[in-house]
């Protein structure tokens, strides 16, 4: 069966799924939600054996130390999928919720509701624990979905979505509301870009690359980021015990995902203090540097020399751009250039400072006097994501809930007609 025809099925089985679900109550959708975090308790054991296949390929294939990290399932990670789930099925259900109303003066009423988009597919690579949830916020929102992971993650994306599944169809899901495609090839991608009337929205999750080529192929609308270039600027007035905590979490807490951060600007002012004293810590966390000239200046020609390149990379990795900015407004300057709209950070006592660099920093998330780590649905008070969108359109940051959602005009009469 050629790959088209394959596809055609399983969005046949999705848009089946997806009707039902759009009309399906909350009690239910909560239900089985909570179902399926009983069910991923109860897989432990069986999610660990295969994550651990996963992981001895990719030691194997010497995959780098931070893939392997966004690629391990551990209890407490396995423990984090059940409790968003969990999560999840506490919030808000979004479908049907009244946006706007209005009364026109010939007695209509127009309402904008809240409606599900529709199917959604999803195309990721190394983290299984993005099966859990985009399967958990796609089924609260009313929509179905689609999972591509990549074949580095198979064994543990299956061993999720079989205990999910087994949940779901527990509390009278339909088994097409969520269908995880395990053929990784190419051609099937390809299928699924070009799945228009199947398939409402594409959400790829992943590397550049990854991203670049769903967006270029893709005949479906595709939301996207494509890197995670964080900055957090330290402020000539900034605490630097503050600041130093702050930094320091940005970029060694997680430095393999996209909220961490990749460049440390700091004023003028305040580097002869600040820099000896946060570079200590990071160096003692394993972080290489990479400086401006003023950067080596005061702390040695040891450092390495950043380029231009460098700025523009997002690492992923412990790997930290530092330079050096005489202004406010020459570090927002940077972050317009070489910034990707993800997240940015400014650390300072001065609230002047701190509107200016909300007013002009124009990212997905801006921050003052905390880390840009916080970008997430779960910390955002979503439950989960599903992504982090840097599009301005129709969603931008991480997507939730609502973000899952389209609207519709519902117009009631009394018999008017237009003349």
């Amino acid at each position: 069966m050629d790959s088209r025809t394959v596809m055609n099925d399983i969005t046949t089985r999705a848009r089946r799924a997806a009707a039902k679900l759009a009309v399906m109550d909350t009690d239910q959708k909560n239900k089985a939600l909570r179902a399926m975090a009983a069910a991923i308790e109860k897989s432990r054991e069986k999610i660990k054996k295969a994550n651990e296949a996963d992981i001895s390929r990719a030691v194997k294939n010497r995959k780098p130390a931070a893939f392997i990290d966004r690629l391990k399932l551990d209890d407490k990670r396995i423990d984090g999928m059940a409790a968003m789930l969990r999560d999840v099925a506490g919030l808000a259900d979004p479908v049907g919720e009244v946006l706007e109303a209005r009364e026109r003066p010939n007695g209509l009423l127009i309402e904008k509701v809240r409606v599900p988009i529709g199917v959604i597919g999803i195309i990721y690579e190394s983290r299984p624990n993005v099966t859990a949830d985009c399967v958990s916020l796609c089924l609260k929102s009313g929509n179905a979905v689609i999972l591509r992971g990549g074949s580095d993650a198979l064994s543990s994306n299956k061993a999720i979505n079989d205990a999910l599944k087994q949940g779901a169809v527990e509390k009278g899901l339909d088994e097409g509301a969520f269908i995880l495609i395990e053929d990784t090839s190419r051609q099937l991608v390809e299928a699924m870009l070009l799945a228009e009337g199947g398939i409402d929205l594409i959400m790829p999750r992943g590397g550049e690359s990854l991203i670049r080529e769903v967006s270029e192929k893709s005949r479906i609308p595709v939301i996207k980021h494509y890197k995670g270039i964080c900055h957090v600027y330290v402020d000539q007035k900034a605490d630097l015990d503050m600041a130093e905590k702050i930094c320091l979490n940005a970029k060694v807490q997680r430095p393999g995902v996209c909220n961490a951060m990749e460049t440390m600007l700091v004023h003028e002012k305040a580097a002869e203090e600040f820099l000896p004293r946060v570079l200590g810590k990071l160096g003692e966390a394993g972080v290489a540097v990479k400086g401006c000239p003023r950067t080596r200046q005061i702390l040695g020609e040891g450092v390495e020399k950043a380029d231009e390149k460098d700025f523009a990379t997002e690492w992923l990795d412990l790997v930290l751009n530092v330079r050096v900015v005489g202004s406010i407004y020459e570090a927002v300057e940077h972050i317009t250039r070489f910034g990707s709209a993800h997240s940015d950070a400014i650390v300072t006592e001065d609230a002047a400072a701190a509107r200016e660099f909300l007013r002009r920093v124009d990212s997905a998330a801006v921050y003052v006097n905390a880390s840009t780590r916080f970008t997430d649905g779960g910390e955002f008070g979503k439950g989960a994501e599903i992504g982090i969108s840097t599009d301005k359109l129709h969603a931008r940051g991480p997507m939730g809930l609502e973000e899952l959602c389209t609207y519709k005009y519902v117009v009631r009469g009394s018999g008017q007609i237009r003349t």
